[in-house]
């Protein structure tokens, strides 16, 4: 600790003087093949730059590595790259410092590019993927971590975490045929292997049935839940086991069936329950809020969004809220309550920022209309179908734009609620393009 403390600002020339006075020896006794001791004195004078080979001369002498003796560095360039790129990852996984976390990244990224450092290179550019995601900033990740999985270091098995996050992105920028094929390819090379891997293929495939519900490929989607409730009795990873419940639960509510939803979904909640998963917990009670509020059960869904909110409070982060906040909306502009609808759709697209929530839009949408704000309302409806559809949310969609057309034929606008309707129409076809849900 000692000699790297002093090491810090030091020249190669007093490095060397002061290792030499440590060990007790002359410039005469440090002297070796090659290195005179006047060249010794030179070098600590400032005088002369050693070579490579005198270097490694000098520091078997003294006792420490060609590393140490040359930069001051008690560890080579790729242990020093190691440990930025550990303390940045675990920065990034604990949510501390992750602006600090990506420019220790970007640091590493070029200084392993240059010295041709590939796994680091590959670790940095992750890095970078998963902080731009977690930070909204979509297409910025989707470039990190596309470059990444070209790597046959980074595959589905060693990796899930990163093609889950890609898929994700994928998803949140609307290019779901792009989520699909990448899962798709994640559970071909899954099949590829001797052993097969039921957790990871779980994982895999209830993501590919979110992106092919938010297609409308709901058939497809349901070929992929029942393939994986075939090895249900096979699923020893409890969190598997909550991941097939819960897609099983999203997929029965986007096709329109809420009891068999519920069902899943008090499934996932039971085994959460015994987890210390609050994060999990509190998105089931929210996804069961949801799906009550679209079956008109105002008053059902209460306990879970407290429930909800109680939970993100331990951990959620400001989407979490969001979503609590606009589903409080909904729930309030169905009892009625105007003012109390446009005060939580307020705040739910305060939390969200740039990306807002279709459901908070529908929720301000029926307060403007329990006031009479025609055009106001108008306009909120609008964007809430737009949001909702580009989210795969069909069924609320269609709710949408059924409360929408009402409003406009009640205030006199038939010609532009048959435009409505006949929007309905084909939303309502997307969500019912899908068999019965498994009970």
């Amino acid at each position: 600790m000692r000699a790297a403390t002093m090491s810090v600002g030091e020249s190669i020339g007093q490095r060397l003087r002061r290792l030499r006075l440590e060990k007790g020896l002359s410039q005469r006794e440090l002297a070796g093949p090659g290195v005179s001791y006047a060249y010794v004195s030179r070098i600590e004078g400032g005088q002369r730059r050693p070579s490579l080979r005198a270097i490694r001369v000098l520091a078997r002498k003294l006792g420490v590595s060609a590393q140490y003796l040359e930069t001051g560095s008690m560890t080579t360039s790729e242990e020093d790259r190691e440990i930025r790129l550990s303390d940045a990852e675990l920065r990034l996984r604990l949510g501390e410092s992750v602006a600090g976390a990506e420019e220790a990244f970007h640091d590493v990224l070029r200084e392993a590019s240059e010295a041709g450092d590939v796994d680091a290179a590959i670790r940095a550019e992750l890095g970078l993927g998963l902080a731009a995601a977690r930070a909204g900033r979509n297409e910025e990740a989707v470039e990190h971590l596309e470059r990444s999985v070209e790597s046959p270091r980074v595959s589905p098995t060693s990796h899930p975490d990163v093609y889950i996050t890609l898929g994700n992105t994928y998803l949140d920028l609307d290019r779901p045929e792009q989520a699909a094929e990448l899962y798709e390819r994640c559970l071909d090379e899954l099949s590829a292997q001797d052993q097969d891997d039921t957790s990871a293929r779980v994982r895999f495939g209830t993501h590919l049935s979110y992106a092919l519900s938010n297609l409308g490929r709901f058939v497809e989607a349901r070929e992929v839940l029942t393939d994986l409730t075939s090895r249900a009795s096979a699923i020893v990873d409890p969190y598997a086991r909550i991941r097939l419940y819960w897609s099983l639960a999203r997929l029965a509510a986007m096709e329109g069936h809420g009891r068999a939803a519920l069902r899943h979904l008090r499934r996932a909640i039971a085994l959460l329950e015994a987890t210390e998963d609050t994060l999990h917990l509190a998105r089931a009670h929210l996804l069961s809020s949801e799906i009550l509020i679209l079956d008109g059960l105002a008053e059902d869904a209460a306990p879970h969004l407290e429930a909800a909110e109680r939970l993100f409070d331990l951990g959620g982060d400001a989407r979490d809220l969001g979503a609590v906040r606009a589903q409080q909306a909904k729930r309030a502009a169905l009892l009625g309550d105007h003012e109390e609808a446009t005060r939580r759709a307020t705040q739910s697209l305060e939390l969200t920022g740039d990306a807002p929530l279709g459901s908070a839009h529908f929720a301000l949408a029926q307060a403007h209309a329990l006031r009479g704000e025609i055009d106001e309302a108008n306009g909120s409806f609008r964007t809430a179908v737009e949001l909702l559809g580009q989210g795969g949310d069909w069924r609320e969609a269609v709710q949408a734009c059924r409360a929408w057309a009402e409003l406009l034929r009640e205030a006199g606008r038939t010609a532009e609620a048959f435009e409505v309707l006949e929007q309905a129409a084909d939303l309502a076809e997307k969500a019912s393009a899908a068999p019965p849900a498994i009970l």
